[in-house]
C-alpha cells in the first residue's frame, strides 16, 4: 500500500486521514458505576502518602492567594535536569494536548500513531487539524517503527508506554522521530508506571532529553498517586515553544493545592517511593497476565508494561456487558482506532482482586461456549 525507503509498509501498519469513525471522547471513567470493582480506570487506589496529603492541605490555607506556580516548576525541572524554562506545568495531562493543538494550528501534516490515547486526535480535530493515522497492528506487537511515520510530518504525537497496549517502545526508536521542523510529542503519562529489574529510574523515558529537536515530553502525575479529580500534569520541551504553548494557556490554570502535589511529586522521597510502587506493580501485572493467558479465547498481546492489559477476545462487548452485571467495570476496546470489538483493557489491581476478576471472566467465557 505504502512504500518508504524502498521497502513496503501495507503489512506493518495502515495510514489514513479520514473521517474520524471512533468515539474518541470514550474515556474508562464512565465505565465505572456504584457497586462496579474498578478494573476500566487506570488509577491507583492506595491511600495518599503524608508527605503527600500533608501539603496538600496545608495548601487549602492559602487559598486567598492567586496560585504561583515558580517553586512548582522549579521542583519538576530539578526532577528531570532540566531549566525551569523547558517546564509548563498543566491541569492534566489531558490540558497539553489541547494546548498543543490550538498553539500548532499551522501544522501542516499532524500525526497520531493508534492505537493510543484518544484525547490527543480529539483534541486535534476540535482545533481544526486534518489528523492522519499511523495504525500499528497485533501481528507486530503494536510495536513503533520510526520509518512508518511520514517523513514530511511537522506534528507527531505517540504514547510511551502506550494507552491502551502497554506497548513500552524502546527510546532510541522514539528519539529517531525527532527532527529539525518537527514537534514530537510524547505522551509518558504512564512513564512512572514502568519497571526493569537492574535500571535506575524510568526505562525508556525521554523525559530528560533537552536535546532532541522538537521534543515535547507530556507527564502525568494523577495516575500513580491516585490525583485524577485534582488535575496536575506538565509539558517538558524548548523553552521557546513553551512560552507558545503557555500563551494558550488561561490564567492561573493550575490550582494552589495541584502546585503543592507537583512539588512534593517531584521530591526524592516522591521519586523513590514511585520505583517501589512500579516494581510491586510489575509484579501484580505479572501475575494478571499469567492469570489471562490461561483463560480460554483470550489472547494478551506482546509483553505488558504499564499499569493496564489489553485482551483480545470474541463478544468482548458481550463479555463487558455480562462482568459488569457481575459487579466488575473494564475498558471498551473499540473507541481506539486500530482495535475493535474484540478488545477490552483491564487494569492492574492486587493479586487478590485480579484472582476474583479472572475466575469470573472464566466463567462467562465457559458458559458462552
Amino acid at each position: 500500500m505504502f512504500a518508504r525507503n524502498g521497502r513496503s509498509v501495507a503489512s506493518k501498519a495502515v495510514r489514513h486521514a479520514g473521517p474520524m469513525t471512533f468515539d474518541l471522547d470514550h474515556h474508562g471513567d464512565v465505565e465505572v458505576g456504584a457497586g462496579l470493582i474498578d478494573l476500566a480506570v487506570n488509577v491507583r487506589h492506595q491511600t495518599m502518602p503524608g508527605w503527600l496529603a500533608g501539603p496538600i492541605a496545608e495548601s487549602l490555607g492559602t487559598l486567598s492567594a492567586y496560585p504561583d506556580e515558580r517553586k512548582a516548576t522549579a521542583a519538576v525541572a530539578a526532577r528531570h535536569r532540566r531549566d525551569p524554562g523547558e517546564v509548563l506545568l498543566t491541569a492534566g495531562a489531558a490540558q497539553g494536548f489541547v494546548l498543543l493543538a490550538q498553539a500548532l494550528r499551522g501544522a501542516r501534516r499532524p500525526v497520531v500513531v493508534h492505537p493510543q490515547f484518544t484525547e490527543p486526535e480529539a483534541a486535534l480535530r476540535n482545533a481544526g487539524h486534518r489528523v492522519e493515522r499511523v495504525i500499528l497492528r497485533e501481528p507486530d506487537g503494536f510495536r513503533l517503527d520510526p520509518g512508518l511515520v511520514p517523513e514530511d510530518s511537522d506534528l507527531v504525537f505517540v504514547g510511551n508506554p502506550t494507552n491502551p497496549t502497554s506497548v513500552l517502545h524502546g527510546a532510541a526508536d522514539v528519539a529517531k522521530l525527532a527532527r529539525p521542523g518537527r514537534v514530537l510529542v510524547v505522551d509518558e503519562a504512564f512513564a512512572d508506571t514502568t519497571f526493569r529489574p537492574g535500571v535506575p529510574g524510568e526505562p525508556e523515558s525521554l523525559a530528560d532529553r533537552g536535546d532532541l529537536p522538537g521534543l515535547v515530553v507530556l507527564r502525568s502525575l494523577t495516575k500513580t498517586w491516585g490525583l485524577a479529580g485534582l488535575r496536575i500534569g506538565y509539558l517538558l520541551g524548548p523553552a521557546d515553544l513553551l512560552r507558545r504553548l503557555a500563551a494558550a494557556q488561561p490564567l492561573w490554570a493550575v490550582s494552589t493545592p495541584a502546585l503543592a502535589a507537583a512539588t512534593a511529586c517531584a521530591s526524592p522521597v516522591a521519586v523513590a517511593a514511585e520505583r517501589e510502587i512500579a516494581a510491586a506493580l510489575a509484579a501484580e501485572r505479572a501475575h494478571l497476565v499469567e492469570r489471562l493467558r490461561r483463560v480460554p479465547s483470550v489472547t494478551v498481546p506482546g509483553d505488558p508494561a504499564s499499569a493496564f492489559v489489553p485482551v483480545r477476545l470474541p463478544a468482548a462487548d458481550q463479555i463487558r456487558t455480562e462482568l459488569r452485571r457481575r459487579g466488575y467495570a473494564v475498558r471498551r476496546g473499540d473507541t481506539f482506532p486500530g482495535l475493535g470489538l474484540d478488545w477490552l483493557r483491564i487494569a492492574v489491581r492486587d493479586t487478590a482482586t485480579t484472582d476474583g476478576f479472572v475466575h469470573t471472566l472464566t466463567d462467562v467465557i465457559e458458559e458462552r461456549l
